[in-house]
Formats: C-alpha cells, sequence, structure tokens
C-alpha cells in the first residue's frame, strides 16, 4: 500500500531554538499546523490509508531527510504551512508544487479543489510554481524522494481565515484528505521503477549519445553531464540524485540555479540544456551587484506583466530606465529591479506613485516615510548608487543623489545576500530578492 507522508511546517528546532513559525496572540503558526495535520492523519487512517505523521522536532532539513529514508517512488508527501501577509487583506488558500512540472501542477489542483469543496468559504491563491515560493524555491518539493508538495492552507496574518480554520478545522482536515487520497491513487498508476521511460538530451545543439529518463513525472539527466556543462560537482548539493539502472542521474531542473538553460521539448520527448557559455549569465555572478545584467528590457517587461499586469501598464518605462542607470555604475540590473519588486511589494505600494522611492531607501532607518525623489529616473538612480555603496569601493560615475550614499560603509556587501540585515533588518533579504531573480530568469530562460 502507498504511504501518504504529512508534515506540520514549522515547530521543529532551526539552530537549537524552536521554531514556531508566524506567532499570533495566542497561537502561533506552528500550533495551528499540527492540530489540523492531526486531524488530516486521523481522517486518512479512518479511511484505511496508510498515513504517516513526520515528527514535529525535527528541522527543515531533517523533515526531508527523514522522509527521505522511508518514503518510496509511489508515495506521495504534503507539508502544510500557513501564509503570511502582514498588514495586507489577502486571504486564502495556496498549493506550491516544483516549477515546469505539468504533472505535479494538476495533482495541486486536485489537492486544492478537494480543500475548497470541504470549505467553500475558503478563498483560492491558486496553484503556484515553487519558484513564486518567498524563497524562490522549497525544498521540501525539490528534494522529497517521491512526489510532494507544499500547501499554505490560509494566510494566519488575516482574522477571517484564522477563525475560518479554528471554527471548521475538521473540514479543512476532511478536504485535505480527499485529496491526498485522490492523489496518491493516481501516482499509483505511473510507471514502476524497472519502467522509467527513457527521454532525448540535446546538450548546446548537439545530441548527447546517453538518454535521460523520466521519474516521478521530473526530467532526470546522467551526471556525466555534469563536467561537460562546466560545474563543480562538489558544489551541487542541492541536485536531487536517484541511481537507476546502475546510473545516478540528477534532476535536470535544478540545474537552473547553477545557470544552466533548461527546457523542455515535449513533442520530442527531449530535454534541451544549454551550459553557461551560451548563457548571458553565469553561476556566481547571478547574486553579484556589481555585475552585467542579463535580460532585455523586453524580457523585464514580460515579467513585471506576469507579477503585475496593471504595473505593467502604469510604469512601462521601468524596465529601460533600470538597464540605463544600472549600465552607467556597472550594477546588476536584474538584481537591482527585483529588489524594487520586494521593497515596493510587487509595485503596489502607495509610496512609489507617491515619493519614487523604488529601492526603500531610509524607510528602515529614518521612519516609515524614508526618502522622496522628485521622478522615476532619479528614485531609481538613488536605487542604485545605494547598492554601489554597499558592493563596490569605485566611485560614482554621476552625482551623487542617493541621500545615504555616505553613510554606507564601501563594499561590505558585494553579494545579494550580504544586504540582509544591512539594507533592511530582514535576516532573509537578500534571499527574498534573489527569489525574484530566479523567477526572472526561469520567465526568459
Amino acid at each position: 500500500m502507498a504511504q501518504i507522508f504529512v508534515s506540520a511546517g514549522h515547530g521543529g528546532f532551526e539552530d537549537g531554538i524552536v521554531d514556531p513559525g508566524y506567532m499570533l496572540p495566542g497561537t502561533t503558526e506552528a500550533e495551528e499546523m499540527k492540530r489540523l495535520r492531526d486531524l488530516v492523519i486521523a481522517e486518512l487512517r479512518s479511511q484505511g490509508l496508510d498515513a504517516v505523521l513526520v515528527p514535529d522536532n525535527l528541522s527543515a532539513a531533517q523533515t526531508i531527510s527523514w522522509t527521505n529514508a522511508r518514503c518510496r517512488p509511489d508515495d506521495v508527501a504534503l507539508e502544510i504551512h500557513a501564509g503570511t501577509f502582514p498588514g495586507s487583506s489577502q486571504r486564502g488558500s495556496a498549493v506550491f508544487y516544483v516549477a515546469n512540472n505539468n504533472t505535479r501542477k494538476t495533482q495541486a489542483e486536485i489537492l486544492l479543489m478537494r480543500l475548497r469543496a470541504a470549505v467553500p468559504n475558503l478563498p483560492s491563491r491558486g496553484v503556484r510554481p515553487d519558484t513564486e515560493f518567498p524563497t524562490g524555491r522549497a525544498p521540501f518539493v525539490r528534494q522529497i524522494g517521491c512526489p510532494s508538495l507544499l500547501m499554505e492552507v490560509i494566510v494566519i496574518t488575516n482574522p477571517t481565515d484564522l477563525a475560518l480554520l479554528q471554527s471548521q478545522r475538521r473540514d479543512f482536515a476532511i478536504g485535505i484528505a480527499n485529496g491526498l487520497r485522490e492523489w496518491s491513487r493516481s501516482i499509483a498508476s505511473q510507471p514502476t521503477p524497472d519502467k522509467f521511460p527513457t527521454i532525448s538530451i540535446n546538450v548546446n545543439g548537439q545530441d548527447y549519445p546517453e538518454p535521460g529518463v523520466i521519474i516521478m513525472d521530473n526530467a532526470f539527466v546522467p551526471i556525466d553531464l555534469v563536467d561537460r556543462l562546466g560545474l563543480d560537482l562538489a558544489d551541487l548539493t542541492d541536485v536531487r540524485r536517484v541511481t537507476y539502472g546502475n546510473v545516478v542521474y540528477i534532476k535536470a531542473v535544478d540545474l537552473r540555479t547553477h545557470g544552466i538553460q533548461v527546457e523542455w521539448q515535449a513533442q520530442t520527448r527531449t530535454v534541451i540544456l544549454r551550459s553557461e557559455f551560451m548563457l548571458p549569465f553565469c553561476p556566481g555572478s547571478m547574486d553579484r551587484i556589481m555585475a552585467r545584467g542579463a535580460t532585455t528590457t523586453e524580457q523585464l517587461m514580460k515579467f513585471l506583466t506576469t507579477v503585475n499586469a496593471n504595473a505593467a501598464n502604469q510604469f512601462r518605462d521601468l524596465p529601460r530606465l533600470y538597464r540605463e542607470e544600472a549600465a552607467i555604475e556597472s550594477v546588476n540590473h536584474d538584481v537591482a529591479f527585483c529588489q524594487m519588486l520586494v521593497e515596493t511589494k510587487d509595485l503596489t505600494a502607495t509610496r512609489v506613485i507617491t515619493q519614487n522611492n523604488f529601492g526603500g531607501i531610509g524607510a528602515a532607518t529614518g521612519g516609515s516615510v524614508g526618502a522622496s525623489f522628485p521622478g522615476a529616473q532619479t528614485g531609481i538612480r538613488a536605487q542604485i548608487q545605494h547598492l554601489k555603496a554597499y558592493a563596490s569601493v569605485e566611485p560614482l560615475v554621476l552625482r551623487v543623489v542617493d541621500p545615504r550614499f555616505n553613510f554606507v560603509r564601501r563594499g561590505v556587501a558585494p553579494l545579494v545576500h550580504m544586504l540582509s540585515g544591512r539594507w533592511t533588518s530582514d535576516s532573509d533579504y537578500g534571499e527574498r530578492i534573489m527569489a525574484y531573480v530566479r523567477r526572472l530568469y526561469d520567465s526568459v530562460l
């Protein structure tokens, strides 16, 4: 019988401290998810299904290792979380699946549909690729050995959603259990490990002599390709490996994080790989602030349209301005543009329109208002100059317009993650920016 693993997000030990998730008066995200998870497990077992409760005292990494030590290809795994949008009216449930996996997307839709059938008053935020997850990739859906999904059951910062969960927790559990049952049954009809279908591989325009395989609806390629793609095997700690037919394979889509272009051609069942030598960016420069950006004005506009279609119409000049202003100071325009999306909440923050403060300069240190600029170009120029202050000791090309330029210790943060705790107090600030960068590159590759 196939197993169904259910994990409650947060609650375990991270760096020796219990992680409660988002905290509210009288409750925490971890406690709400544990209570719901316990009911889901009970409901599954009442239906005669083999439901496995993932221990609560594990860290996120230990949860993945614990599950991988026990799961089989025909099992499924779900981790439940709550979304957090402080100060927003955002509501509803969302399910995250590994990006570019249409089969997993369909399974995510099943899970969300069954939940909303049981709780009709719960809005849907849709099924989303994990590139839209706050950190840009969800390890639970990428590194688990069996098919896996991550569900944000409610938006816990919304009082209506929280009250709905607390008053109808059993209905939530029934809906999730029904979705898991249907999902698990769909996995049972897929090929067994001795029948994984083969696929063709094309590397930099040339056919590769060895085939890849489809495992759990994902394209896997032989690990021997790593050297040919110019990657260091020791650096691929986050790439999923499986052994099949005495050959080690790696998940093709995971190579995107390392600067490899990955495409899937359904008609010919071919995975197409292009190495760093054919990309306008390469591993190691993706997160460098002082670097050449990879995207064109048109690609930035296309990405902005997917993030916020209304903003794409209202701020049509932003992609061009970011490329032009960043080029003057040799700053990575992709990083600057994505930082803007973080700071402005996808160009929905009022101060963008009224103050042209696209980088949030002064908002954290000088009060909630922050700096003001006479126009969009000046505001972008200030952000670019502030980035250069952190990332370089080189002098500015243009006259300084950044009001805080001289307060920065020059060159202290050449990499994006080094902005965390500096540009803002948010320890995940750099990772949030890189999440957008990965989404940007994923959208144009």
